[in-house]
């Protein structure tokens, strides 16, 4: 499954900086202090995507950490990226994503 998940990171990584998603300068440290799901209050789901969400499933794939399960970020992608070019493609990643995960993974 560990291998799986750096597979689809690494997709969804691809996809951001293919459509220019991908934030080359390190995010404001304080933007990371937020208490709201997503951090949507302090940064764009993109940078959610990048700084949050790829970071720490790249840190709990490293050290073999347990995975989530029952999470559903393709939603919130919908929401935030529909406008965005190569939304779609994310969104269907995202989605194929949330089911593997979603599945047991034991």
């Amino acid at each position: 499954m560990y291998q799986q998940t750096q597979t689809y990171l690494t997709q969804l990584e691809d996809l951001l900086k293919q459509h220019q998603l991908w934030q080359n300068t390190p995010i404001d440290p304080q933007a990371l202090n937020s208490t709201v799901p997503f951090c949507h209050d302090t940064m764009a789901f993109e940078q959610w995507l990048q700084f949050v969400f790829i970071e720490k499933m790249q840190m709990l794939v490293a050290k073999q950490q347990p995975l989530p399960s029952n999470f559903a970020i393709a939603p919130m992608a919908e929401l935030m990226l529909t406008e965005k070019d190569g939304g779609d493609a994310i969104i269907a990643l995202l989605t194929e994503f949330d089911n593997v995960l979603g599945s047991s993974h034991e």
